[in-house]
């Protein structure tokens, strides 16, 4: 796959997309939120990926915004578009992906940045990062799902506090604050993200898609979660990775997954 704004890496089922706008701070413009959507659909449909890792290029910033330039002089409908375009296209779509994405949170994740951050599965982050909404200082509000993904991590006090101050967190107070679940130095960033990847591409891939499904109906206000759980669970019975797993564990060896 080749990109302008992006670089994907796949080695030993691992995918790692990294933003690649250095000069910018990585920060979205339509092109990169294209691209990424883009890379996140061809690594889905690629058997060979079982988890995907998202991170910046440099030592400064995962991805430091959106790119204000794009948009300052939008009217009413095209900012609604261009939320609703934005959420489709990357921020709902990696939320939703069946192939668990880890976010490697390098420096600044800001705006836009932490949104996508908040897409992803679950996020690890570096020392150095600094996290933040500061939309309204801007005089708008986050609009790529920052709103409601923050508030679902860390309660509706610490996301009113967030983005109403349009203040910067350090990466120690977001895993204080459940926004992040791992804090190390940069070096141990993305080996980290790959332990905990090659943990998870072990397990069963339809299962952990079943998993996510379920987790995320949780969140949605006209779904039944306790429902989809069922729903998930029943089907697990009817796949090839069920009679595996416990083939498997009956036998005393390890599952080989298809």
């Amino acid at each position: 796959m080749n990109f302008e704004n992006i670089l994907v890496d796949l080695k030993e089922n691992v995918a790692i997309i990294m933003i690649n706008r250095p000069t910018k701070l990585n920060a979205l413009n339509k092109k990169t939120i294209h691209e990424l959507h883009n890379a996140f659909s061809s690594l889905e449909l690629d058997k060979e990926v079982k988890v995907i890792i998202i991170t910046g290029s440099g030592e400064k910033a995962f991805v430091a915004g959106a790119d204000i330039s794009e948009f300052a002089n939008f009217n009413v409908e095209e900012g609604t578009e261009l939320a609703r375009k934005g959420q489709e296209l990357l921020f709902d779509f990696v939320q939703n992906l069946k192939t668990p994405v880890i976010a490697a949170v390098n420096g600044f994740a800001l705006g836009g940045g932490l949104e996508l951050a908040m897409a992803a599965h679950f996020r690890v982050a570096s020392s150095n990062a600094k996290m933040g909404l500061p939309e309204v200082s801007l005089g708008v509000i986050p609009g790529y799902g920052g709103t409601q993904r923050l508030s679902q991590l860390v309660g509706k006090g610490k996301a009113m506090e967030l983005i109403m101050t349009a203040g910067m967190i350090s990466a120690e107070d977001a895993k204080d604050w459940g926004l992040v679940n791992y804090v190390v130095d940069l070096k141990e960033l993305i080996p980290l993200c790959e332990k905990l990847a090659s943990k998870i591409k072990r397990n069963s891939s339809v299962a952990i898609a079943a998993a996510i499904k379920a987790i995320n109906a949780n969140y949605a206000t006209d779904i039944n979660g306790f429902e989809v759980e069922i729903e998930q669970f029943g089907i697990s019975f009817g796949t090839n990775d069920f009679k595996e797993g416990t083939t498997a564990f009956l036998e005393k060896r390890k599952p080989n997954f298809e």
